[in-house]
């Protein structure tokens, strides 16, 4: 069983930034389909960007043009880049990684973006 772990959340203002990084207990080989989801307060989880075996990259509207999905190395497999923050993507953010074998999630960081 591989265990994945969100870090580089936190508390940040208004147009800040946060680079966050999903590391897995043990290493992931292959050019698996990754993706970064979120659930914020009161909402249901949704996607905010995901990576193809291709490197084809998908962003939900609301994150186009301010988030980067990347692909990394089999210990730290995917990064997400955020750029000008806004409240409304305070959230616990989420990695997901598809291999062959099986379907693997973090426990979630949580982004609070506010002044």
């Amino acid at each position: 069983q591989v265990q994945l772990v969100e870090s580089g959340g936190g508390l940040v203002q208004p147009g800040g930034s946060l680079r966050l990084s999903c590391a897995a207990s043990r290493s992931l080989f292959g050019r698996n389909t990754m993706g970064w989801y979120r659930r914020a307060p009161g909402k249901e989880r949704e996607l905010v960007a995901g990576i193809t075996s291709l490197d084809e990259t998908n962003y939900a509207d609301s994150v186009k043009g301010r988030f980067t999905i990347s692909r990394g190395n089999a210990k730290t497999p995917v990064y997400l880049q955020m750029n000008s923050l806004k409240p409304e993507d305070t959230a616990v953010y989420y990695c997901q990684v598809s291999t062959i074998l099986d379907d693997y999630w973090g426990q979630g960081t949580l982004v609070t973006v506010s002044s």
